[in-house]
């Protein structure tokens, strides 16, 4: 399914932020080679794909210009691809989509599902790529004014069922779609956890399920000290195992995550727990 490797274990999407304002890492990775030498040891540390994105979706987080992520992303999509790593792009925008996909992008990874630029769908559809489909409501700048639900889960499972038909309508093909609901975005801590724990209702869908948790804040809320203060962004790793082995016992098709190497055990793990993997 979606054209990429599916081996009998959730998949491990490996992240490059190629941006000076991610919440985690933001500016490390912002030069080429210092982002080409990332990546690498991604894959080096088991990465199926290498995710890589010019724009930070950190709440609050202003947008650089298309040309400003274009010129972020296109360079280092195109020395990857070249050596035969399997990319995805991480983008809201159509026009950087396009051109990735033409520098060998396999995937494109847009956190809004076609809902931030009406071009997208249509263009992934031309270029036959795979989709990522994520459940969204406003950009980053915003997003957290937008966390009302009566019932976060079935909410979330509606509309990403009203973005799946739409990307369907487009003309992308169903089996090269996968959908993600969005933890962190327009969503308080505790929403994400009740839409972790309905992961369940989300593969009622009948696609893959994307789960994206890396070091996010609703881990650092529950891991906050006794003053309240939240675990820092880089303190938030054993969370984010525990939270990728859960999923990948729930079935979860991929893990997105800023350390291959844990993630990649942790997914290990819950197969062999669950009765795979055996010798």
């Amino acid at each position: 399914m979606l054209g990429l490797p599916r081996p009998d274990r959730a998949l491990c999407m490996g992240v490059l932020n190629v941006t000076p304002d991610s919440f985690s890492d933001g500016g490390r990775y912002l030069e080429h080679e210092s982002a080409l030498k990332h990546a690498r040891q991604l894959v080096a540390d088991g990465a199926d794909l290498v995710d890589v994105g010019g724009e930070s979706t950190r709440p609050g987080a202003a947008r650089p210009t298309a040309q400003e992520e274009a010129d972020r992303v296109l360079p280092v999509v195109r020395v990857l691809a070249g050596e035969g790593i399997a990319v995805s792009v991480d983008t809201m925008r159509a026009s950087v989509a396009h051109a990735a996909v033409e520098a060998g992008a396999v995937l494109v990874n847009d956190v809004s599902g076609g809902r931030a630029d009406p071009e997208m769908l249509g263009v992934v559809a031309s270029l036959g790529a795979a989709y990522v489909v994520m459940h969204w409501r406003a950009h980053s700048a915003e997003m957290q004014q937008h966390a009302a639900y009566d019932d976060v889960v079935g909410e979330v499972v509606e509309e990403l069922r009203e973005q799946l038909a739409a990307a369907v309508a487009a003309g992308i093909d169903p089996a090269r779609i996968a959908v993600d609901p969005g933890i962190g975005f327009s969503k308080t801590a505790e929403q994400n956890w009740d839409v972790l724990a309905g992961l369940d209702r989300l593969q009622e869908l009948g696609h893959p399920v994307l789960v994206a948790t890396s070091r996010k804040r609703f881990l650092g809320s529950l891991l906050a000290d006794a003053e309240g203060q939240l675990r820092p962004a880089a303190l938030r790793e054993d969370a984010t195992t525990a939270t990728s082995a859960l999923a990948a016992f729930g079935g979860a098709w991929c893990i997105r995550t800023h350390s291959v190497r844990s993630t990649l055990d942790a997914v290990l793990v819950a197969r062999r727990w669950a009765g795979g993997g055996r010798d």
